[in-house]
């Protein structure tokens, strides 16, 4: 294959540019860490002669500090992160660049003349590039709040010799163990990245479902990365297993599709499902639903999720609902829209609906029982599953149409500032965390606005924003796809009576007043939380520093605003319709 085609053109910003960076982070994160003083010997009788590799022996003083592997990978993350921006902003307008990958004939070629055909497997265009910020984002703030949750300390600074005290020795050891976890966690960060990067821009199944399992299996280990403490590992390998079992099952649905068509790209399954499916098509979708179902928590694979957020630490458990989550739904959108998408409504709408008014209902009421923030929070993931399930189902009965495009401009709306109030919540409890692993408990947070006044007013807006009370992002992602639904399935009801309106309704219609139901539930559990924040007596007063997550709490405190009202609420608004537009494209 001709893979110098994909470096060609001075526009490769608009092109694969942020995915090389991920690719060239990771092989940065596999050598830089290992480069050294090593020489190999030239077997010349006689001589000593010795030619420096580099790759081993004792590593320099710049290589061997355990805090450049997360520069590294922060570094990667942002500069991938920019390029994606800027490939939606060099030409004409924002959303407007455009271009594929394909491969024909055994070479690689890139450009917009071959959107749409076949033989593409990857699309670049305002939808994948917006959803693979939204991942990197959410990444890199993962990624700096660990920096205080998984501190490296410079090599100089640890004896290295035992200790007599106890105490002193196990901290010696614990900080050693960091320092050699370095390069682990923060390469995984950046397989997660690549993975998700793949399913966002991939317009072929196979592609799709290689993204989903490389973003996958750098999560399960994620979850049970501290494998020192008694629930992370347990929480991991449940995790590993519901999630093989999903994918295994997906994975045999995309070989039935594959047998069914003879071609895994999205425009002929469109072409060919538009042309009628026969059983083994309707099975093998039903089939990598499934797995598309584990990774967005939907009812009935959510059983595994929360002990996934429990165990995990605090910043992993906010990049599973949120990062992971927005990769889960983009590969549905990608199959539930751009495959089997018809004008006059899809066969799977009233089924995704039925699991969409289970999922939303089972996780708000789950929530209210749920006692530790960490586990409500994964309940509530679970709702928000399950509104954007509706959603998703409104556009399947609906078709193609300005209201399926408001509706999808609302979900990816959605999913974006999602990072913002989800995520931020999840780095609180990983800032109380630090405290010997307080947060989990909702004792720990009495009192946290006499604590750190700051801090409990960040809880309390990403609290209210999860509950979708304005002017906050939550309730303008809400409104935007309730209004979607009630506008284009209300239809002309002047003149009738009431009886006669009320038969006219589409069944969509109830999903809205559903979402209205659960988001009024759910103000109780979320409302708990800030309740005993400012009105609960505690005896305990320090709240630990840690810098580096108060900055990715403040940002995200700033995202849930600033994204609710006002002109970068604009912003992202008119970039989800573009990325809504591309979808439907």
């Amino acid at each position: 294959m001709n893979l110098g085609n994909l470096f060609a053109g001075p526009d490769m910003a608009s092109r694969l540019m942020p995915e090389w960076i991920l690719v060239l982070g990771i092989i940065a994160m596999l050598v830089v860490p290992n480069v050294g003083n090593a020489t190999f010997r030239l077997p010349i009788p006689g001589k000593s002669w010795r030619i420096p590799y580099f790759i081993g022996g004792k590593r320099f003083a710049l290589t061997g500090d355990p805090r450049l592997p997360k520069a590294i990978a922060a570094f990667t993350l942002f500069a991938s992160f920019i390029t994606a921006l800027l490939s939606q902003m060099i030409d004409s307008g924002v959303g407007v660049a455009e271009t594929c990958i394909a491969i024909a004939e055994g070479s690689v070629e890139v450009g917009d003349n071959w959107c749409g055909k076949d033989a593409t497997m990857l699309k670049v265009d305002a939808f994948s590039r917006l959803m693979e910020m939204m991942f990197t984002a959410a990444l890199l703030l993962a990624l700096l709040a660990n920096w205080d949750r998984l501190p490296a300390t410079p090599v100089n600074r640890i004896p290295t010799k035992r200790q007599r005290d106890e105490g002193v020795e196990s901290r010696r050891l614990h900080r050693l163990l960091n320092n050699r976890r370095q390069v682990d966690f923060s390469l995984l960060i950046l397989m997660v990245a690549l993975g998700m990067s793949t399913v966002a821009l991939s317009t072929n199944l196979f592609m799709l479902f290689v993204g989903l399992e490389l973003a996958s299996m750098a999560s399960y280990v994620l979850i049970s990365f501290n494998k020192e403490t008694d629930i992370g590992p347990e929480a991991g390998v449940k995790y590993f297993i519901v999630g093989s079992v999903a994918s295994a099952v997906g994975l045999y649905g995309l070989s039935m599709l594959y047998i069914w068509n003879g071609d895994l790209s999205i425009s002929s399954l469109s072409s060919a499902w538009a042309a009628g499916p026969n059983g083994m098509a309707i099975i093998g979708l039903a089939m990598m639903l499934v797995a598309f179902g584990f990774k967005v928590s939907a009812v009935p694979f959510h059983f595994a999720a929360p002990d996934a957020y429990a165990g995990a630490s605090a910043p992993v458990a906010g990049v599973l609902s949120t990062a992971s989550k927005g990769m889960g739904f983009v590969a549905l959108m990608r199959v539930l829209i751009g495959v089997t998408l018809i004008d006059d409504g899809s066969e799977w709408t009233i089924l995704i609906g039925a699991v969409a008014a289970v999922t939303m209902t089972w996780g708000n009421i789950a929530a209210l029982g749920s006692h530790n923030p960490k586990r409500m929070l994964a309940y509530s993931s679970v709702a928000h599953a399950g509104y954007m399930l509706a959603g998703i189902a409104a556009i399947g009965a609906l078709g193609p149409g300005e209201g399926s495009e408001l509706i999808a401009t609302a979900l990816i709306f959605h999913l974006v500032v999602l990072v913002a109030f989800k995520l931020g919540a999840f780095l609180v409890i990983s800032l109380l965390e630090c405290d010997n692993n307080r947060g989990s408990k909702l004792e720990d947070y009495y009192g946290l606005a006499r604590r750190d006044p700051l801090l409990a007013i960040s809880m309390m807006i990403f609290m209210l924003a999860l509950a979708g009370v304005p002017p906050l992002s939550g309730f303008l992602s809400k409104l935007m796809m309730v209004s979607g639904i009630i506008s284009s399935t209300v239809g002309d009801v002047a003149g009738s009576n009431l009886s006669e309106a009320i038969g006219s309704l589409s069944w969509v219609f109830w999903l809205a007043i559903l979402i209205f139901i659960n988001s009024a539930i759910s103000l109780f559990y979320y409302l708990r939380i800030c309740v005993v924040m400012f009105f609960e007596e505690t005896e305990r007063m320090a709240v630990p520093r840690a810098a580096m997550i108060r900055i990715t709490i403040m940002l995200c405190t700033m995202g849930a605003v600033v994204f609710g009202l006002g002109p970068l609420a604009d912003v992202l608004a008119a970039a989800a319709n573009d990325a809504a537009l591309a979808l439907f494209g």
